[in-house]
């Protein structure tokens, strides 16, 4: 387990350092299973559960205020859920840290339309395995996680409307 720790603060501290440096830090990859259930508070004040969410296709972005990449990435996913959102599909931005002041400085810089939540204690950060910033997950209709990708770099949203495009079809 120590080792686990010390390979997650590793690959935390990499992203950390990528981020600064705007290089970005992206893999991706085709996930299979369920998407582990979550309810978290969201700006709003209100909670959100995933498994409510069941029949749209979501997009699960974990993002935090200090990630350079996810400056950048926030008005892209933004414009990818107001364009599919009449489909099916929603985006749901994770925030995973502690002040929820650093989501809300950050948001008026880069305001969304989509829900915003706080996972100020990374419960939900760590049933999802995060070790990058920012971190996406893709859920199908039937609650099904169908996509990883981790990190940004410019371009990479191409990916996610590949991915959006074929599961709202389905």
């Amino acid at each position: 387990m120590k080792n686990l720790s010390t390979r997650i603060c590793l690959s935390l501290a990499l992203a950390f350092i990528l981020s600064i440096s705007g290089m970005g830090l992206a893999s991706a990859a085709s996930v299979k299973g369920p998407a582990p259930n979550f309810t978290l508070k969201s700006l709003s004040g209100k909670n959100l559960k995933l498994s409510e969410m069941t029949g749209n296709v979501v997009l699960i972005n974990f993002w935090a205020s200090w990630c350079g990449p996810c400056r950048e990435e926030m008005p892209l996913l933004n414009a990818l859920h107001k364009k599919y959102e009449p489909l099916g599909f929603t985006v749901i931005g994770v925030n995973v840290e502690e002040n929820e002041n650093n989501a809300r400085g950050f948001l008026k810089n880069f305001p969304v339309n989509f829900p915003v939540l706080l996972d100020n204690t990374n419960k939900v950060s760590k049933q999802y395995n995060v070790v990058a910033m920012p971190t996406t997950v893709v859920v199908d209709r039937d609650g099904n996680m169908r996509y990883l990708h981790q990190g940004y770099k410019s371009g990479d949203e191409e990916k996610y409307i590949k991915m959006v495009k074929k599961l709202v079809r389905e």
